[in-house]
């Protein structure tokens, strides 16, 4: 199983930020005919999508699991019913549906390729199995024992979710032979047969792209206003080079603005008229690594830098990285494992620590940027840029460290003092009296109103 964080940060859902006590899992059909699911992400993933937001979807091309909500977050997934909402306690999972389909009325469709139809639902049916079997591991769940594993249709039967039939309504109506009791069986099976190497919440390098180049542009005109204009005008490379070699160009791009100070080339090993972005070449300090004729070789070839770590594929293109042969194929196949030091052989591509991490956070600011199209880009898009990489630890040496109930000095004490020690921030926000932002301490994570002023803290 692929499974790859998501998180959908500018959804309503995710800054309402109410928890739940997960007791169940629930289980979606899109009811649509769109297999892909980068295309509910981009669509979900803004302020005005204030109906809806589940935990993970099921991408039909490839079986792919993006999560997109932390598992314990209380979703928008079901509606409700007589007896109260499932959204309470229930994690809640779409699967992408065929492109092939066609609704008429209600949850009746026609398929115009049936062969291709249950290619589709077969692997969101695999993928969706090995999902609930590790959730039901994390969470010590039985999934044969009564409310555990439902569907969106056995919801509203117990009357805690709407009136819906998926996803039911797409096994049954295209013969693919799937019930719920057969998924439930096929859960409590696979339970017994996970392992390490089968589940990862990692994030792969190989895939599709959940950016857009316009989501690029903008992120470098923030970051960098004075961005060179043939920088904005080569980042569509990051794209066509990456699929072209079936790397993800925006985990690229990402890397790229790492290297190179987002394009200001300050204290950088490079400089832009190398176009060489990502420091290949830079094997030590004082080193000015390659050069390439055209911005569109020297991407291509940290693209094809990036392959040779993530896969042991072959390279669609003719090589025109002269470094390919020194890598170990397919020793760093996630984000994560970039960096040696977290790399679990330790190979990697860069000696820094939290290297992959690093590269994730900006990605993770891209992803939560609207496209210059949508004008849609106000001040919480702007705060979502600046947002930091949460959790994450921080000191504090005074012990006289007010806490407060919300993220400014405008907001009401609690009466209380942190103290000197180690803490835990899970969420950031900007407000008066701290040009550093505030941080929600995880102790009072369940009523939002344990704020401290990260000025006056050190992240550790």
């Amino acid at each position: 199983m692929r499974l790859v964080e998501s998180i959908l940060k500018r959804n309503p859902c995710y800054a309402a930020g109410k928890k739940i006590e997960v007791t169940g899992l629930m289980l979606h059909s899109v009811g649509c005919p769109q297999p892909d699911a980068s295309v509910f992400i981009k669509s979900w993933n803004d302020p005005s999508h204030g109906n809806s937001c589940v935990h993970g979807f099921i991408d039909g091309n490839d079986g792919t699991v993006y999560q997109t909500l932390p598992w314990d977050h209380r979703g928008w997934h079901c509606g409700s019913g007589p007896k109260g909402s499932g959204n309470n306690s229930y994690i809640g999972v779409e699967m992408c549906e065929p492109a092939c389909v066609k609704y008429t009325s209600g949850a009746n469709f026609t398929c115009s390729d049936s062969d291709a139809a249950k290619a589709v639902v077969r692997r969101t049916y695999e993928a969706a199995v090995e999902l609930f079997a590790m959730l039901c591991k994390k969470f010590d769940f039985d999934p044969l024992a009564d409310g555990v594993v439902i569907s969106h249709k056995e919801g509203h039967d117990r009357g805690i979710a709407s009136n819906h039939g998926d996803p039911e309504h797409l096994w049954s109506q295209l013969g693919a032979g799937y019930t719920m009791e057969s998924f439930r069986k096929a859960v409590k099976a696979a339970m017994g047969n996970l392992c390490s190497e089968t589940v990862t919440e990692n994030t792969r390098i190989m895939g599709t792209a959940l950016v857009t180049a316009e989501q690029m542009a903008s992120y470098i005109r923030e970051k960098n206003p004075d961005v060179a204009q043939s920088v904005i005008n080569m980042i569509p490379l990051y794209l066509s080079e990456g699929q072209a070699e079936g790397v993800r160009g925006d985990i690229a791009f990402a890397q790229a603005c790492l290297e190179t100070g987002n394009f200001k080339f300050v204290g950088s090993a490079v400089t832009l008229d190398q176009n060489n972005f990502c420091g290949l070449g830079v094997t030590a300090n004082g080193m000015k690594g390659n050069s390439f004729d055209t911005p569109q070789l020297g991407i291509r070839a940290q693209i094809q830098h990036l392959k040779a770590y993530a896969s042991t594929e072959p390279l669609c293109n003719a090589c025109v990285d002269d470094r390919f042969k020194y890598v170990r194929r397919g020793c760093a196949e996630y984000v994560e494992w970039l960096g040696q030091k977290e790399n679990p052989n330790g190979f990697g591509w860069a000696a820094g620590e939290r290297y992959g991490k690093k590269i994730l956070r900006i990605l993770g600011d891209i992803l939560s940027l609207v496209s210059e199209n949508t004008d849609v880009r106000d001040e919480t898009v702007k705060e979502e840029i600046e947002e930091q990489f949460v959790p994450f630890l921080v000191r504090v040496d005074t012990p006289y460290l007010n806490i407060r109930k919300g993220p400014g000095t405008n907001c009401d004490k609690t009466g209380r003092y942190t103290g000197a020690g180690i803490f835990t921030i899970i969420e950031v926000a900007e407000g008066e009296g701290s040009l550093s932002g505030w941080g929600l301490l995880k102790s009072y994570a369940e009523d939002q109103n344990g704020w401290i002023a990260l000025d006056f803290t050190e992240r550790v």
